[in-house]
């Protein structure tokens, strides 16, 4: 391992006393963390597994560029990440989500978290006994691994679906779950961690003292979040208008969360979902706006917090006992999340794609089983405490690797990817060749809006009178845009004209104000339909010749169609 951080220059190994250099460090793991996420998309699998892979190749497990007093000193960066992503969480406990689905969170997350915590429990017990021949150790040992094991990390998890925009019923379950099974892992450890204490006789607090210090820790952070979006939600509700403002009482207001949770020994993702859940449910108007600024901020803080895990992980002090601890406890703890989610789907009839595919999106783990491993550490520093330390950070450089991917398959295969679209999105994302009206496309060579300049009036009036379309194109013999006609140029030429049996298109024509060709964004054109002040636009390909019209009202329905499409998509998934 030493050889690999021996082969680069000196200038590369950034010191301890280097530390203090934060631009240097934050511009090296932003910009080396960006590439691996993009390099990753582009293999179709999730970015944030690139960030990590950067992040366990310059650092402890790889070239060591990263010291780990560097690491060290960039743990705020994490403590924010998270709390952001708390944050993002609490905006999706919406009143109204919770009353319909809230049955269905708790059934499943009982059964998520339990059924982990026996099996793990149960098999890392009885291997452990076989090697150690010491059933105290080996029963503590367990015990406070299948507590570890039913905390599942919302932040990788949290990241594909952002990245792939799913949404629908398994989206809003996972979301739902990974926010509270933390709060699970926490009690579990409580318990454990105390019988353990009495099994290898630790002086470690009694029972009641840890459930007490439990309570302080979850109500204290879910009351801290609660006072910081009330008053937030005001301020944003009463005061505010502009999005930079919006962001900056918002930021203000997580990083205040986060940094008195540090201080009063809180959990700062509860108190920042808190915060989150909120302000989506006092000022839901206003907070939509909130969130989506905040989304906008969050990408870089993402791509640092994920670079700085795999930094952390070194997987060269693996023993061969940890190895197969680690082994076993990720197949149990896989077993254990898979078998307790579809019995908790099942029991609470939970939509089918739920039953199916939820399973694959509980098997990350980070922040809370990390920390808990790393109090285990402390707690039991004597007997078991370094070995679950080791087990853990084995085990999390596994499923941080594999739970994106697995995450990225389940929604895929659930349907829900891509369903997370707004009206705007679908604007940016189409061009005028996309639009159609019913099954006809606007910009076909076929369309029924392009007219020969020679084509009669009387049958002009027949087809405005079919409503067929507002306007139409003209074109020559060779098929070459000439002018545009309207029912107000109509009008104007009868008006002013007597002898109407003999005119063709190419008398009742006018210029076009604007033209398009196929490939024009829709964003453009409802820019254009703004800037020239018109209903219509001349749509021709590259050669200049005339293929047809797009108009406003044609515009206004496809985007509508879109959505309603979405969100009939949305809702068979609900069955």
């Amino acid at each position: 391992m030493d050889s690999l951080a021996n082969v680069l220059p000196d200038f590369l190994k950034i010191s301890a006393l280097e530390s203090r250099n934060l631009i240097l460090v934050l511009g090296l793991i932003m910009f080396l963390g960006a590439i691996g996420g993009w390099l990753f998309k582009k293999l179709r699998i999730p970015q944030v597994v690139g960030y990590i892979v950067i992040g366990i190749v310059i650092g402890a497990s790889g070239f060591q560029i990263l010291s780990p007093a560097v690491i060290l000193s960039l743990n705020p960066v994490s403590s924010i990440a998270l709390s952001l992503i708390g944050f993002m969480i609490g905006g999706e406990l919406k009143l109204s989500t919770i009353k319909k689905y809230g049955k269905q969170f708790t059934g499943i997350l009982l059964f998520e978290s339990i059924v982990p915590f026996f099996i793990v429990s149960i098999f890392v017990t009885l291997v452990s006994w076989v090697f150690m021949k010491d059933f105290a150790v080996a029963l503590s040992m367990g015990l406070v691994l299948g507590a570890i094991s039913s905390a599942t990390a919302p932040a990788a998890t949290t990241d594909v679906l952002k990245e792939n925009r799913t949404r629908g019923p398994l989206t809003t379950t996972v979301l739902g779950i990974v926010a509270l099974d933390d709060a699970v892992a926490l009690f579990l450890y409580a318990i454990t961690s105390s019988v353990a204490g009495s099994l290898l006789g630790n002086q470690t607090a009694s029972l009641g003292m840890q459930l007490l210090g439990l309570l302080y820790d979850i109500f204290g952070s879910i009351i801290l979040g609660g006072v910081c979006g009330f008053v937030l939600s005001l301020i944003v509700r009463n005061i505010l208008s502009d999005e930079g403002r919006i962001l900056a009482f918002t930021l203000g207001a997580i990083l205040l969360s986060t940094g008195v949770c540090d201080f009063l020994q809180l959990d700062n993702i509860l108190a920042a979902m808190s915060l989150g859940f909120f302000m989506v449910n006092i000022a839901p108007v206003k907070s939509k706006s909130t969130f989506a600024t905040v989304d906008k901020f969050t990408p870089p803080i993402y791509v640092l917090f994920f670079v700085l895990v795999g930094a952390k992980l070194n997987i060269w002090v693996v023993t061969p006992f940890v190895a197969l601890i680690a082994l076993l406890y990720v197949v149990c703890r896989t077993l254990g999340k898979s078998i307790g989610a579809i019995l908790g789907s099942v029991i609470t009839k939970a939509p089918v794609t739920v039953r199916k595919y939820l399973p694959f999106c509980l098997l990350s783990q980070a922040g809370v089983a990390i920390g808990l491993s790393i109090v285990a550490g402390q707690d039991f520093s004597s007997n078991i405490g370094p070995t679950i330390v080791l087990v853990i950070t084995a085990t999390t450089f596994i499923v941080q690797l594999v739970g994106p991917v697995c995450v990225k398959h389940g929604v895929t295969k659930a349907g829900e990817c891509g369903l997370d679209i707004t009206e705007e999105d679908v604007i940016k994302n189409f061009t005028v060749k996309d639009v159609t009206w019913g099954q006809e496309k606007v910009c076909s060579l076929n369309s029924r809006a392009v007219l020969i300049d020679t084509y009669p009036l009387d049958k002009i009036l027949a087809l405005f009178s079919k409503g067929y379309n507002q306007n139409f194109v003209v074109a020559d013999g060779d098929g070459k845009y000439e002018g545009l006609i309207t029912l107000d140029s109509i009008k104007e030429v009868l008006s002013v004209s007597e002898i109407t049996d003999f005119l063709v298109a190419f008398d009742v024509m006018v210029r076009a104000p604007v033209l398009c060709s196929p490939e024009t964004p829709v964003e453009e054109i409802l820019g254009m339909f703004s800037e020239y002040d018109t209903e219509v636009v001349v749509i021709v390909n590259m050669e200049g010749k005339a293929m047809g019209v797009v108009e406003r009202h044609v515009v206004d329905h496809f985007i509508h169609t879109k959505m309603a499409e979405l969100h009939q998509k949305e809702n068979s998934l609900e069955k």
